[in-house]
């Protein structure tokens, strides 16, 4: 390979295939950079030596595929590379084929800032770049393991179908019609979760897969419509098996493909306490800057905005900002719902109080807040939930910006005991929170229907970092508390068998007690390679839109495709035609 020649193979033949990284032409001489996945080797052509194949490389452009032949000579001194593995050799050609020619190229690979659209339009040419060979890779390594770490562990790796029921799992369903059955249509699984429960039912009681999942949700950075992830499930489950065995794959993994040890067990947060302390339930717990409560402290207080809300609730900073600073914080809070941003400040050298909202507040309020000579506290009020949505994203930004968070660290950890439901405003109804599946816990499991708000399910995630790696939970096996769920979803009878039918049969034929996880394959090797971009460790992404820059999908079907499937497009609404 062409990242393989090195000093002590001077003077052995070799044969060298791959790609034309640069090439130069020294009066007579030419060299060739010559790149595989596995490095670079220096291809040195001299007609007086090999005369066909200097005549042949006049001809070699950037990425054309060549087959070397020659003897493997030592760099002289001043000319060796020690940037390059194989910077104190070359290769002196006597043989020289081009294999393949390559068109002008659209970008080159060293190039940097190219429009993503115009990289996935030639993701082939963008896929040779190192950074995607090394993601893609390490993405193949990580799983590798992952595979080794469930066979070991007694998992049995089942492939579930990829056609099959509409089921109500929160995001929209892909669907595909029928041309056997007119005006039938299967969908595209966006998780593999009753069939996999299925399975324990069954008796295959450790099931794992790989799989592919679907979901008709708009894209972002860290979001794709296909997913890749790892589908567990287990019979009779024992939290502290589960954790343990998720614990030491991570650990295997990190250890592997990064030489990087985890510290395990991993420190565990009840779902409460993460929103508690970090305004969030995915908390990234690299550095220590938590949420405080003023909601009591400022119950009686002249300002009324305090006075008024459910919470009043801070940020302690270490630090003072500027008038512009506090601006942008200001306007980085109104896109998570706040109206504005009020902040105390106590400058460094003065000691002096600076903010437009002190001269509401009373000397004991002041004091119980106790802002230090160089701290800015900044604050949220409303009801709990919102106070959340906007000190959460704010304490990671002032995190970014103060460096307090360090980067090469990784902070695993348990968040667990979610709600069960969670109040649907637009459907003015209850939802379940991870899905209707979800066992309560034990407090909970007589008495969830009485108090659905505040109901808590045996559910965790894992996050590392502030990333959501995956989550699973313990399902319910009894067919009477599933209904019970499904009657506070408000699904009625028809709708509980026509929907789950199957589901309730087989939970009434002698089910286990089964749970599980689900981590985010591609999730997780973003986070491994250090990207921000999900698409960056996908070889054949779709763009933010949901297409294909590359082949165009998804493109239109014949007339006679849709006739054969009994589906006529509606025409496309046209927009009204105003008066002049």
């Amino acid at each position: 390979m062409c990242g393989e020649p090195r000093p002590e193979h001077v003077g052995t033949e070799l044969t060298l295939a791959g790609w034309a990284a640069r090439r130069r032409d020294h009066g007579g001489l030419v060299f060739v950079d010559l790149r595989d996945h596995t490095g670079v080797t220096q291809l040195v052509v001299n007609p007086e030596r090999a005369p066909a194949a200097a005549e042949l490389a006049k001809d070699i452009r950037n990425e054309f595929v060549l087959r070397a032949r020659g003897e493997l000579v030592a760099r002289a001194a001043e000319t060796v590379n020690p940037a390059m593995a194989t910077g104190a050799v070359e290769l002196q050609v006597d043989e020289l084929e081009i294999v393949a020619r390559s068109t002008p190229l659209p970008f080159q690979l060293d190039e940097e800032g190219v429009d993503e659209t115009l990289r996935l339009r030639y993701r082939w040419l963008d896929l040779r770049r190192d950074k995607l060979q090394r993601n893609l890779r390490l993405r193949a390594q990580m799983v590798g393991i992952i595979r080794r770490h469930m066979e070991e562990a007694g998992y049995l790796d089942i492939q579930t179908p990829i056609l099959f029921k509409p089921t109500p799992e929160g995001a929209r369903d892909f669907v595909v019609p029928s041309r056997l059955h007119t005006g039938r249509f299967f969908a595209l699984p966006q998780s593999p979760q009753i069939l996999k429960q299925l399975t324990m039912v069954a008796g295959f009681d450790r099931y794992y897969q790989i799989a592919v999942c679907f979901r008709d949700e708009d894209l972002r950075a860290d979001r794709v419509q296909e997913i890749t992830q790892l589908d567990v499930e287990l019979s009779f489950p024992e939290e502290e098996e589960l954790f343990a065995s998720m614990e030491a794959m991570f650990a295997r993994i990190w250890r592997e493909c990064l030489d990087v040890e985890i510290e395990t067990p991993w420190p565990r947060l009840t779902h409460a306490e993460a929103d508690r302390r970090f305004a969030s339930d995915k908390p990234d717990t690299r550095f220590e800057l938590e949420v405080e409560d003023a909601t009591e402290i400022t119950r009686g207080s002249e300002f009324g905005v305090f006075a008024g809300a459910s919470a009043v609730r801070f940020l302690r900073v270490p630090r003072t900002f500027s008038r512009a600073e506090i601006a942008e914080l200001e306007e980085l809070a109104k896109v998570y719902g706040a109206k504005g941003l009020a902040y105390l400040a106590r400058a460094a050298d003065s000691g002096e109080l600076r903010s437009p909202i002190a001269k509401f507040l009373s000397e004991p309020e002041l004091d119980a807040l106790a802002v230090q000579p160089g701290e800015t506290l900044f604050f949220a009020a409303g009801v709990w939930a919102d106070t959340s949505r906007v000190l959460g994203p704010l304490r990671l930004h002032i995190g970014r910006e103060l460096d307090l968070i360090d980067e090469e660290s990784f902070a695993f950890l348990w968040v667990t005991e979610f709600p069960m439901f969670e109040w649907d405003e637009d459907e003015g109804r209850f939802a379940a929170v991870h899905h209707p599946f979800t066992r309560p816990t034990e407090e909970w499991r007589e008495r969830f229907a009485d108090e659905p708000a505040a109901a808590l399910a045996h559910a965790y995630d894992i996050i590392v970092n502030g990333n959501e790696l995956g989550g699973g939970s313990f399902r319910i096996h009894e067919p009477e508390i599933q209904a019970k769920v499904f009657d506070l979803l408000r699904l009625t009878p028809d709708e509980q068998r026509s929907k789950f039918g199957f589901l309730l049969d087989a939970l009434a034929m002698g089910a286990p007690p089964h749970g599980g996880i689900a981590l985010g394959i591609d999730r997780m090797a973003m986070v491994l390679a250090g990207e921000p971009n999900l698409r960056d460790v996908i070889a054949f992404p779709k763009n933010q839109a949901g297409l294909d820059p590359m082949s165009g999908a998804p493109s239109e079907v014949t007339h006679e495709q849709l006739q054969e499937l009994g589906i006529r497009l509606a025409p496309t609404p046209q927009p009204p035609v105003r008066p002049h």
